[in-house]
């Protein structure tokens, strides 16, 4: 009896040992942070940034991940130039200065092997405070092209954004709540080829 208990003790200790994190580029072509944001209490504003990075790591046997992002503000999008130009300026955004904005996150309470929440620090405008996101959904699949892993997550959140320092508009009434929706999509790294 001590014989089989130490080999299926052993061989649970084998199987965590070979199960490992794995990482995920986020695919710049299907990745889009957007909000909305009150214009006066009478209308949003509705936008988008172009140009998203990072890496998620998931490991779904331990049921633990993270996730960091990099943004690249001046890549800010709200489908009119003037809207661009002047979110980029020392006014708002002030990409200049502040040409990125980060993500980093851990993976929470996974439920039937996908996360539902991250819980984490966004850095905006030179400010990092704690953002939680509530990830709506969450899937992995294989790559139907490129045969390797590819999840997939639509998550929402929303924050204050004077916290950040962006408070154009307050004075007139504009509120400051921003809602926050994240589509993602990461793949498996193709393997370097063996020298």
């Amino acid at each position: 009896m001590k014989r089989v208990l130490l080999s299926t003790v052993l061989a649970s200790a084998c199987a965590t040992a070979y199960a490992a994190p794995v990482s995920y580029d986020i695919d710049p072509m299907h990745t889009y942070p957007s909000f909305e944001a009150d214009h006066m209490g009478i209308s949003f504003w509705r936008g988008k940034f172009n140009k998203t990075s990072g890496v998620m790591v998931l490991d779904k046997e331990a049921s633990t991940g993270s996730v960091d992002v990099k943004i690249d503000i001046a890549s800010v999008d709200f489908g009119l130039d003037a809207m661009n130009e002047q979110a980029v300026s020392p006014e708002f955004f002030d990409s200049a200065k502040y040409p990125q904005a980060t993500y980093k996150g851990k993976l929470v309470d996974f439920a039937d092997g996908a996360p539902t929440r991250v819980v984490g620090e966004l850095t905006l405008h030179g400010v990092t405070r704690p953002v939680e996101l509530k990830i709506n959904r969450f899937k992995c699949i294989p790559h139907p092209m490129f045969k390797r892993e590819l999840c997939g997550a639509d998550a929402s959140a929303v924050f204050k954004r004077d916290e950040f320092g962006l408070s154009a508009g307050k004075d007139y009434g504009f509120s400051m709540d921003v809602n926050l929706r994240i589509q993602m999509e990461a793949v498996v790294p193709e393997k370097a080829p063996k020298p």
